[in-house]
């Protein structure tokens, strides 16, 4: 084994634990996941993201903050690129990279792409291989349609190029007149070949965040990982103007937003199968036994549930709900040479992320590294100025949506009890295992306001960039994503 274990975080974004099967799910969405933790990882079974959207718990996963610690909830935000662990790796010698399409990670500036050496971002492109209208719009900006003609005939690939460019305009102005096989994202393994072909050309240790978009809006399993959606709940899906605000709107029915679960859970059987090929080719290499791997997500979905503390409020995707549907979520670690399998049954937290990094440096092998010594703590957000504009054009009255909400998870015995605040009302809510979680008293506000006294915002934020200053297919594909 190496003195510097290789580090890998895989993102599966937006799964929530409660439909892996991993966690007890009746369909069978993560069978990879299940056996590699039953057989040589540890399984916790009650971790928690810190956030509820991606920008604020990749922030905390990234610098091991609290939501309110760092303070970088938009766009308009900047993380203190130091503050991450990944910077603080590639300061050490590592060769660091990311891999998604999430461009939250990779395109805008909101801090989370300084520490990376690699970035492969949208490659939501016919041919990958040739220019990428995205990254030419990231380096020099929109409107550059000649710069953009030149670079293409000069490229090898000078038609595929051309291609990528008038498929990119397509999708941005004229999706409406696209065929229904064009797909908005991009499936996991483009990512993890280019992972795998990254990984192998380092010559020392390597450090790399891995984001799969599958389960994430809009839910597009490929067929042979299609096994409980089908034509119609894609027929249906595709009939939404919105996935979140059209039911909150009350424009939908409810159970419309229930069938399309189906297509999420495909979209997680899908991300699992390529976690599959990921482990397998890093074993082959004999590089598994010197990795730090970590498989979770940034935050779950919501297909309905009855929020906690918000009265007649359900919820729908993910973004300014407190409920265990967006804050439970899968969390499976292998440390370098773990040989057995374990299961922590203890509120475990994502922000622990960084200082299992640097333990398992340290030759450490933690059994409940994510555990911390205190309560976990998370934070919802309320919308944005953005996000506001957004679901105003389907909700009248927004204040179940603005204010900021916060939960603390502690052990008690068998189970994990949940305090969660939002404005005046509070509730406890207590959570037996991914699948069975029930409210039990509308109080909760001391517990609350006790775990966060301590908890102040640090100098780790500047501004970032405004919405408006993004290029056309980053705010396209933000769009699309429900962020703006």
């Amino acid at each position: 084994m190496t003195t510097d274990p290789n580090i890998l975080l895989v993102v599966l974004d937006s799964a929530r634990a409660r439909n892996c099967s991993a966690y007890g799910h009746v369909n069978e969405t993560t069978p990879f996941l299940e056996s590699f933790a039953a057989e040589r990882a540890t399984l916790y079974e009650q971790a928690r993201a810190p956030g509820a959207r991606s920008v604020t718990s990749h922030a905390s996963i990234f610098s091991g903050l609290h939501v309110e610690e760092h303070g970088v909830v938009s766009a308009g935000h900047r993380l203190d690129p130091s503050a991450s662990v990944f910077s603080q790796l590639r300061e050490d010698g590592y060769s660091t990279g990311v891999f998604t399409e999430n461009d939250w990670l990779t395109a805008v500036d909101v801090g989370l792409r300084d520490g990376f050496d690699q970035i492969v971002g949208a490659r939501n492109v016919p041919f990958p291989e040739a220019v990428n209208p995205h990254e030419f719009v990231s380096n020099e900006g929109r409107g550059q349609y000649a710069e953009f003609v030149r670079l293409a005939l000069t490229d090898d690939a000078p038609l595929r190029s051309l291609a990528n460019g008038v498929a990119t305009k397509l999708q941005s102005d004229y999706k409406r007149f696209l065929p229904d096989s064009v797909r908005a994202s991009t499936p996991a393994d483009v990512y993890v070949d280019a992972l795998l072909d990254w990984s192998d050309r380092q010559d020392g240790p390597w450090a790399a965040c891995l984001n799969l978009m599958d389960p994430h809006i809009p839910y597009e399993p490929l067929p042979e990982y299609d096994e409980w959606g089908g034509a119609k709940a894609a027929s249906l899906q595709s009939s939404f103007e919105d996935q979140k605000w059209d039911f909150n709107g009350g424009h939908r029915p409810w159970w419309q937003k229930k069938a399309v679960e189906s297509l999420y859970d495909g979209g997680i059987r899908q991300a699992d199968a390529e976690l599959e090929r990921l482990v397998a080719a890093l074993e082959r290499r004999g590089e598994l036994d010197d990795t730090l791997l970590v498989v979770t997500s940034d935050h779950g979905e919501g297909f309905g549930e009855p929020s906690d503390v918000r009265p007649g409020v359900r919820v729908a995707e993910h973004g300014v709900a407190i409920h265990d549907s967006v804050l439970h979520v899968p969390l499976v670690v292998r440390y370098p040479g773990q040989t057995e399998a374990r299961r922590v049954d203890r509120p475990a937290s994502l922000v622990e992320f960084p200082r299992v990094v640097n333990r398992v440096r340290e030759g450490d092998r933690p059994s409940a590294g994510f555990c911390p010594d205190g309560p976990v703590l998370a934070t919802a957000v309320g919308l944005d100025e953005p996000l506001q504009e957004r679901a105003g054009a389907y909700v009248e009255d927004l204040s179940p949506w603005t204010a900021t909400s916060r939960a603390v998870f502690e052990n008690d015995g068998d189970a994990v009890v949940k305090y969660c605040t939002n404005r005046d009302r509070a509730a406890t809510v207590v959570s037996r295992d991914a699948q069975t979680s029930y409210k039990v008293s509308d109080e909760g506000t001391e517990p609350v306001e006790r775990a966060f006294e301590s908890i102040e915002e640090l100098d780790v934020k500047s501004a970032g960039e405004d919405f408006d200053d993004l290029d056309d297919g980053t705010y396209q594909r933000l769009e699309d994503l429900g962020y703006v």
